[in-house]
Parts: C-alpha cells; structure tokens; sequence
C-alpha cells in the first residue's frame, strides 16, 4: 500500500483501491462547496433573489459541507507524513485568503476560515497523538462529538442542546481577534467564513478518534472499492481548488452577467 500525502487533506493511493473512498467522498464535497459558494455570490454580489436561500435549507447545506470537511481532515490526519510542514502551509494559506479577500473582496472578507482551523488542527495533533492514543478511541469519540455538540453556539455566548442552555458564557471573553480565534468573537467582528477552534477543533478531533476506530478494529481494508476518477481528481487536490474556486465562479459569473446585459 502506498501513502501520498496532499496539503491539508490526504491522498491515499492502494493497491486494492479502497481508500480512494476518502478522495470519492472530498471530491463530492468539493463539488457541493463550489455550488453553495456559486448561490452566495449570486446572492450576495449580484444581487439575485433566491427564496430558498438564508433559510433551513441552505444552513443544512452549507453545513453537510463543512461537517465533512472536518471530520475527514480529523481522520486523515494519522495518515499523513511531514505533519509539521503541511499544517504550517495550511496555515499560510489560510492568511493568503484573508489578506486576498481583505483587499480584493471587503464584503467577502475571510478571517479564521476552515483553512485556519484545518491547518490548526493539524498543528495541534502533533503533541496530542501520543496522548490521544492511550485514550479508548469510542470514549474519544463520544467526549469531542458531545463537545463539539454544547459547544456549538458558543460565539453566541451559550453552552447548551438546542434552547437548552447549560450555563451563559462570561461576556469578557468576547474580547479581542485572539478570542475571536478561540472561538469567543467580539462586538464588530465579522468573518464571511468563520470557523474558530471552538467548537469547530473538537469536530476535527471526533474524526481523528473515528480514525482510531477504524485502524483498533481493521475497518479500513472493509472500506468499499468505489471509484470514479473525475470526482476522485478534486479530492486529491482539495487545498488548491479551495483557493482557487472562488475567483474562478466570480469570473464566470460577471462574464455571464456582462454578457446577458
């Protein structure tokens, strides 16, 4: 079996085929990313009236995207080789969005997107693998999942399920960009991608113990031999179509617009 490793995701190539499900899985997501981003900018840069987005619909969207996202870069982490060098590239990309974004697209402006926190992620595992591996990974799996769940609406100042509220957040913390990184943003911030390590890191984690799962009881070669090459072909490059799609779909976009006017 042969390992290739791909910046903030990973390709995996074997002879049997069947880990070309993580990339059939990636490139499925990334067709459905760039759609979703396609219906923002039509809405949100040119000005079309879409009923359905803003509502349930589209947030169950863009999360089925995201959720993904994270959980496989959490269970592809054990994969990969040169941790250190890919998460710092995340990471370097992800300032390339901000700064791109910042002076190009105010209105899109990107700060702590999901290349910040992948690439964080990845940073972060380097000195908690050893750790997380004497943990039983179905006890991992069920803590970060059921912290990742309270945690979900913590940049609104709640721990809790739902309406159920467990305790309010301390309204000090939401102080600075440092607490906003963390996960507790302050008045005024604004990120048109905002994914902070709370509770987004406890995501990657569940995936990381998924992983664990799978290797403790040889789930892996039981993995479906799927395979189709043109949707495997994004997933195996996910880091460089994340960057560039979104000029890309604004490009034919205008182009479109300026020719029907």
């Amino acid at each position: 079996m042969g390992r290739k490793d791909e910046i903030g995701a990973i390709q995996i190539s074997s002879i049997s085929g069947r880990y070309k499900v993580l990339d059939l899985i990636r490139g499925i997501t990334l067709i459905s990313m760039i759609l979703y981003h396609m219906v923002w900018d039509l809405c949100n840069m040119f000005g079309v009236e879409i009923s359905w987005y803003g509502t349930q619909i589209s947030f169950l969207w863009q999360q089925s995207i995201c959720w993904t996202f994270i959980l496989l870069s959490g269970f592809c982490w054990s994969m990969g080789r040169k941790k250190l060098k890919r998460g710092l590239v995340v990471l370097a990309a992800s300032l390339a969005v901000t700064a791109v974004t910042g002076i190009f697209v105010p209105e899109g402006f990107i700060l702590f997107g999901v290349l910040s926190l992948i690439g964080t992620g990845m940073l972060v595992m380097i000195p908690l693998d050893k750790f997380y591996r004497k943990i039983d990974p179905r006890a991992g799996l069920i803590l970060f999942f059921g912290l990742f769940i309270i945690t979900r609406f913590i940049a609104s100042g709640s721990i809790g399920v739902g309406g159920w509220v467990l305790f309010t957040v301390p309204e000090e913390l939401y102080a600075n960009l440092f607490t906003a990184y963390l996960g507790f943003p302050g008045d005024g911030f604004h990120s048109a991608d905002y994914f902070p390590l709370i509770p987004w890191l406890f995501l990657y984690h569940t995936g990381y113990f998924l992983y664990l799962i799978f290797e403790k009881y040889d789930l892996l070669d039981k993995m479906p031999e799927v395979s189709l090459k043109p949707v495997e072909w994004p997933g195996r490059h996910s880091l460089l179509i994340y960057l560039l799609h979104q000029p890309a779909v604004y490009g034919v976009l205008t182009a479109v617009f300026a020719f029907i006017k």
